[in-house]
Order: C-alpha cells, then structure tokens, then sequence
C-alpha cells in the first residue's frame, strides 16, 4: 500500500493493450496530479503489482491473453484492498457486473466523459486513504492499549492470533497454546496475561518436560516438613506465587498421569493439598497451557487424562509455524538483525537481497528460534555492513527451492497429465541433488513417506544425475518461454540412497 498524502499524488496502475486508452488515461491522470504507471497486458500489470504497490488500478475487460476478469482476481489476491476500476464496452457490461462480484471496485464504460473517469478514480482513491487511515488507527490504539510481549507479525495469519489473545486475554477461561516448538508459545501466554485483569500478578511458568513427577509436585504445591528426605522445613509452591496471577505450563503433554490428576483439581476446585501435607489450600490462579505434542491422540492413547484435555481445551490458540507464515520472515529478520547489533555494538548492519531470499525459501524446522540463531550468528561473523549469502549456514543455503515459471498455454493446448508428471519428477530430482541423494531427508523436505518416494523414484526412471537442474526447464517451456526470477542450481548427487 503505497502513502498518498492527497488522492491527487496517488498512484495509478492503468493496464490496456490499446495504445490510444492507454495514452489517453496517461494524459488524464497525469493533469490531475496522480502518479501513472502503463501496462500493455495483464500478465506485465501482474508483474507491476508484485513489485510495485499502488491506490488504484485501471483494467481493461477485453484484453488477450489472461484477461480483465483474470487479470482483476491475480491484482486482488496480490493486494486484497486495491480498488481495481474495470474499462469495458457497452457489449461486454455483463462482464463488468461479474467482475464487481469478485471485487471490483466500479466499472467505466466506452466511451467514456473524462469527468466521469476522475470521480470515480478520485472515490477509489479516497477511499483506500481512508481505508488505510483506518488500520494504521487501529493499529496506533492497539499497540497503546495492548501488550503483546514482543511478538513479531504482520501476516493474516498472525493477525488472527493477536486478535485472539484480545478477546480471551480477559476472561478467566483455560487457554491451550499449541503449535511446534520454537513458534513463540510462552510469548503469546505472556500477552494474554498481560492484556488480561490479572497484569499487575505474578506470571509464573513451569517448564513441565524437565522436572520428574515428584519434584514436579514439589515446585507445583509445595511440600511439609518431613515430606521426603531433605523436607527440612515447610515450602510454598508455584501455585502460592501465581495465586491471583497467571501459571503458564509449557509442554504440558509432558506431565505425568498422577500429577495430572492434581492439576485438574486446581482447574476444578481452585485448590490442592502440599506434597506431604493433609489440608487444602485454596488459590485463585489462571492457567495457561502449551504444547507441541497432539493431546488429543495421546488421550486415546491413555497418555494423557481426558477430564483434564477438555478442561484445558477451552480456548485454542494455534500458533502457525514459520513456513506458514514466510510475509513474516522480513520483519522478524530485521527486528533479530537490530536487536543484535545492539548488543554487538554494530551500527549500519543489513541484510542483502540475496540473503533475504535464502531466509524467505527456507522452511525453518525449528521456526522462529532458529531464524533468530541464524541472524545472531551472521551479525556476530560478519566483517562489515553488508550480511550477504555467504554469512548464511550451508543447511539453509542447501535447501530445494523450486521455482516454476510464469507458463502461459500455447494455443494448442498442452497435456495436465504431462506437464504434472514432469513437475513431479523434477521436484524429486532436484530435492535429491539438494540433499546429496539421501532419500529419507528428501522425503522429509517433500512430506512425504520415504517408501512414497522410493516408489515415486522407480516409477519415474530416476537414476544417478549429473547434470544440474534448471528451473526454467521443468514444464520443457520453449527458448521463448519466460524465465524464472531467480534460478538455483544444486551440486549433483551421486545416486538416490536411502539412509
């Protein structure tokens, strides 16, 4: 989205394969102060939009190749809230209608008066200002009123979260947190209670995997004198320190089944018996869960109590993991990039383009810690201001990236079936040249089973490679055929092995 002060210098994406509309919107929206970018087809208008952000755009219905219509929903799904304008003949207005169906903003027909093409440029125009007048308030308003810990997002997909920790932050309800491991689980309990009532109490977390069942119970309730050897004296547990706050359980699957039992009764009565001890104590505390295992398979399979996984199931936090979620990588990356020149003394430091796209391509297994690992370590190497390629671990370096390039049907037509079989089988092959031929680690990249793969391989015909594979040449386009934007090549594998 670009920042027009005024609709008068916004930016205008006019896309027309006829040389006269195009030069004479040009001329119209040039006069009237706005920013024109041309395109002759929607294929290059495509294009302009992932490069370039703009306030409106033009389109023209009648156009070969992808089409208005086309052409709209690739523009839309690029930037949901462009207001796109669709140009078209008195013959074609059906088109148009259908084309406000998928969005569009409004539609112009030929010929048209220029003023009638500047007020509804200027509405579009408007009212994406006020569009992004409103979110960028929204955004002011939530970052006064709510705390979230140091989270780092800006995709849809974590806006849902922080939407979320909003609405259940202040309730007194169960959360479960699930998602893999290094995804940011206790980040996102510390914002519930910090956008809960309970702020000004104790946060206190129990690292529930690293403790054995009794001394687990220890640090939970606490013990009497006399409890166990060494029970010197009397000690209040976590669950003393939390009361009125908020204890935050992380991999809560870990727990053993007696001492599940003991924390459901603090969900259900609000109080526990000391280890040793005899009377009840009554505490009023929150708990907040994570894990990164399946409850609810390890409840069918009698490892984990299914009073306890409903209780814990009342509200669900999902938090995605970074390969589902790379509009996020950016950001993260520079924020790890800042925050660790601080504490290096560095000043100045950047990532290159290149370093960006190696960081973007890869899956990140161990998710945003991982991410975090690597750019501490690249700003702690690098010798001068630029963070380039180099200063990137081979294993991210390494992994497949598989471009497929803009492929436009021939006139003739082309065969799925064909073009799909030859996807599959380059994908394979370039995975196993990234990962030396070790089928188990391709099947891994791939998701899929290693026994899928080796029967994938011989139907195939896939056999000891030499030569390097390039992107350009996975649907066998023609010398003509656009290339990819980027093409990566990966050292030859001797032959697939399994390991």
């Amino acid at each position: 989205m670009t920042m027009a002060s005024s609709p008068r210098n916004a930016s205008i994406l006019v896309i027309d394969d006829e040389e006269v509309m195009r030069d004479i919107l040009d001329t119209l929206l040039t006069r009237e102060g706005y920013r024109v970018h041309l395109a002759t087809s929607g294929e290059e208008g495509i294009e302009l939009a992932r490069s370039t952000p703009f306030d409106a755009a033009i389109v023209d219905v009648m156009m070969p190749g992808i089409g208005g219509v086309g052409t709209l929903e690739e523009l839309k799904k690029i930037d949901d809230d462009l207001p796109v304008l669709m140009v078209t003949a008195f013959a074609s207005v059906e088109t148009a209608i259908a084309a406000m169906k998928l969005g569009a903003f409004d539609y112009i027909n030929k010929p048209f008066k220029n003023d009638e093409v500047l007020v509804v440029v200027r509405n579009a125009v408007e009212r994406r200002l006020l569009k992004a007048e409103n979110i960028a308030l929204r955004q002011t308003l939530q970052a006064q009123h709510h705390d979230f810990s140091g989270i780092i997002g800006r995709s849809g997909r974590m806006k849902q979260v922080f939407d979320l920790i909003i609405q259940a932050a202040p309730s007194r309800s169960t959360i479960l947190i699930t998602g893999e491991s290094g995804t940011g689980k206790e980040l996102v309990a510390r914002a519930i209670h910090s956008n809960s009532t309970r702020s000004d109490r104790a946060f206190v977390t129990v690292n529930s995997g690293n403790l054995p069942s009794d001394l687990l119970e220890s640090t939970l309730f606490g013990h009497v004198k006399g409890a166990f050897t060494g029970a010197v004296y009397p000690k209040k547990g976590l669950c003393d320190l939390a009361d009125k706050g908020s204890i935050f359980f992380d991999e809560i699957g870990n727990i053993a089944l007696e001492t599940q039992a003991k924390l459901l009764r603090v969900m259900q009565e609000r109080e526990f018996m000391r280890l040793g001890g005899m009377d009840t104590v009554k505490v009023d505390v929150r708990i907040i869960a994570a894990t990164n295992c399946n409850l609810e398979k390890m409840m069918q399979e009698g490892q984990f109590r299914e009073d306890l996984y409903y209780r814990l199931h009342v509200i669900s936090v999902y938090l995605p993991p970074l390969r589902e979620r790379k509009d996020d990588i950016p950001v993260l990356a520079q924020h790890f990039l800042a925050k660790y020149s601080d504490e290096n003394s560095k000043t100045g430091l950047e990532l290159t383009v290149d370093a960006l796209d190696l960081l973007t391509d890869y899956d990140w297994p161990g998710n945003v810690r991982e991410l975090e690992n690597v750019i501490e370590r690249a700003v702690v190497l690098t010798p001068g201001p630029k963070i380039g390629a180099d200063l990137i671990p081979e294993k991210v370096r390494a992994s497949p990236m598989f471009h497929i390039p803009r492929f436009v049907v021939p006139p003739e037509g082309i065969s799925f079936k064909e073009v799909i079989t030859n996807v599959e089988k380059r994908l394979i092959e370039s995975t196993l040249e990234a990962t030396g031929g070790v089928q188990k680690r391709a099947a891994d990249l791939l998701h899929i089973k290693p026994t899928t793969l080796s029967e994938m391989i011989k139907r195939y015909g896939i056999g000891p490679r030499r030569k390097k594979v390039e992107a350009g040449a996975v649907l066998g386009t023609s010398a003509s055929a656009p290339a990819p934007a980027r093409q990566l090549a990966y050292p030859a594998a001797n032959s697939p092995r399994e390991e």
